[in-house]
């Protein structure tokens, strides 16, 4: 029995609760893939592994599911490895562990989050952090984005939910908490009231004191509003550390990929960021070679990793998903598109050797994520010396940025 999970933070949280179902059902001869479909790169490698998978352990049923599977189920249970086929809402729901049939269900009719099962796996435990699921799906259609048909419409989680579940988390001992979903900050657009993202994490943070410490997963620059500012403003458990989903820094771009913001908007809400938190890192999202972006509109975009002063960068070399618009517009070559890629990288590298060099000689408050590895309130990474608990957290004194600027060392 194993889960192997690909792609976001969701999809693994979503693993520890299938590896929870399968315990619950006694298949101990099931390995399931939990695949993703953001780019080609990561069904290419969820096929690799179904295969491997298959080689490795030939009596095993092998269950594939996740946001690929979703999207095309006829493919994958097409391949001889594959026992069955279930769809992102099916896979979280204990009975369709029972039965041995495909199950991918219309995931755009959806209209409620599934419910996580009530206890986590014992993968999830051995964790130094938690992920709390609060919302599912997307209700905009970004050009390049074949996620909202694999993931559905928005959906939030009922706040008294997410405060139950966060209550058990913390009983067990977890201190830092991270929300996470497809498009968190449309979080409530669907709830009595329509709370946001931002009242909701304060009531979580008031109801929940045992929480330590908390972070979100990607935010839209167009849905962070005024109330988020304030929560990080005033709630030093909140941690000083965004990554913002840009994707591009090039109005005209932008424009293409149909994304909610201008480069002028991003500007601002890092500035509005920065003024809320002034000890804030910032991160971002950043696609590479978008159709018909020049070399000016590259430069524009290479420009606003330093604009920002951005920490952390994630870069990926656009990826054409059937089905989508970009898919069908002039691609750039494969080659143009790597080269920008590492540039971006480049670029990025240089903004986490800057933010390591600034917290250098500072008091910093870290999460023991393994044996002499953590992250800090910044997500900086940190070397430790001496022995500490995983998920355990210690106030130090930063003494350096060395190896190159990729790590602290904390006494």
């Amino acid at each position: 029995m194993s889960v192997l999970s690909f792609g976001c933070r969701l999809n693994i949280q979503e693993g520890e609760a299938i590896r929870a179902h399968l315990a619950a059902a006694g298949l101990q001869d099931t390995l399931v893939v939990n695949t993703c479909a953001v780019t080609s790169e990561a069904e290419k490698q969820a096929r690799q592994a179904i295969r491997r998978l298959k080689r490795e352990n030939p009596q095993a049923k092998i269950v594939v599911t996740g946001c690929a599977a979703q999207i095309s189920p006829d493919s994958y249970a097409a391949m001889p490895e594959v026992h069955r086929v279930l769809g992102n809402a099916e896979k979280l729901r204990a009975d369709s562990w029972m039965h041995q049939a495909s199950a991918v269900g219309d995931i755009m009719a959806a209209r409620q989050p599934e419910t996580l099962p009530e206890e986590p796996g014992q993968d999830f435990r051995q964790r130094p952090r938690a992920y709390l699921e609060i919302q599912q799906g997307c209700d905009h259609r970004c050009t390049f984005c074949i996620i909202p048909y694999g993931r559905g419409p928005s959906r939030s989680q009922a706040l008294g939910a997410v405060v139950e579940r966060a209550r058990k988390l913390t009983d067990q001992g977890f201190r830092e908490f991270v929300l996470t979903g497809v498009d968190i900050v449309s979080y409530g657009g669907d709830l009595p009231g329509r709370p946001s993202l931002g009242q909701a994490a304060r009531r979580l943070l008031n109801l929940v004191p045992g929480i330590e410490r908390l972070r979100f997963s990607s935010l839209d620059p167009a849905g962070i509003d005024d109330d988020l500012l304030r929560l990080y403003a005033e709630e030093p458990r909140v941690m000083p550390h965004a990554h913002l989903s840009l994707q591009a820094g090039d109005d005209l771009i932008l424009k293409r990929m149909k994304r909610r913001h201008s480069r002028d908007q991003a500007l601002r809400v890092a500035e509005s960021l920065r003024a809320a938190r002034p000890d804030i890192a910032l991160g971002a999202d950043m696609i590479a070679g978008f159709p018909t972006e020049d070399d000016a509109a590259f430069m524009r975009g290479a420009d606003l990793v330093d604009e920002i002063g951005l920490a952390y960068l994630h870069v990926f070399p656009f990826s054409a998903r059937q089905g989508t618009p970009a898919a069908r517009m002039p691609q750039l070559p494969m080659d143009l598109r790597r080269a920008r890629a590492a540039e971006l990288r480049r670029r990025g590298e240089a903004g986490l050797r800057r933010h390591l060099a600034q917290r250098s000689g500072k008091a910093a408050s870290i999460l023991v994520e393994q044996p002499g590895l953590g992250r800090d309130e910044t997500y900086a990474p940190v070397k430790l010396t001496g022995i500490h608990d995983k998920g355990s957290v210690i106030a130090t004194q930063v003494l350096a940025a060395r190896d190159g600027g990729l790590w602290l060392e904390a006494a």
